[in-house]
């Protein structure tokens, strides 16, 4: 962690943001004190998700309704003649 004046971030931002860029954090003061962090950017590469359906119980109930809903909206119909009246 880098720590830098705010006049030291302004007259160098384009270093900054290469430092961030690379991993590195920079907290920013102004008269000796703490005004801003620039930080890397979290990048998710879907771990978390993985996680929650990982920790997630499946509810037989539910399933059990979803698979008639899927039957009931997958199965053959009888086709029907738009202009037909009625």
């Amino acid at each position: 962690m880098i720590t830098m004046t705010a006049t030291e971030v302004g007259r160098s931002f384009s270093a900054v943001l290469d430092l961030a860029s690379q991993g590195e954090t920079i907290n920013i003061t102004r008269g000796g004190e703490l005004v801003g962090t620039i930080s890397p950017p979290v990048r998710a590469n879907g771990a978390a998700i993985l996680d929650a359906y990982a920790s997630v119980e499946p509810d037989p109930e539910f399933a059990d309704a979803l698979d008639s809903v899927h039957r009931e909206l997958n199965s053959p119909q009888e086709a029907r003649d738009p202009w037909a009246e009625g």
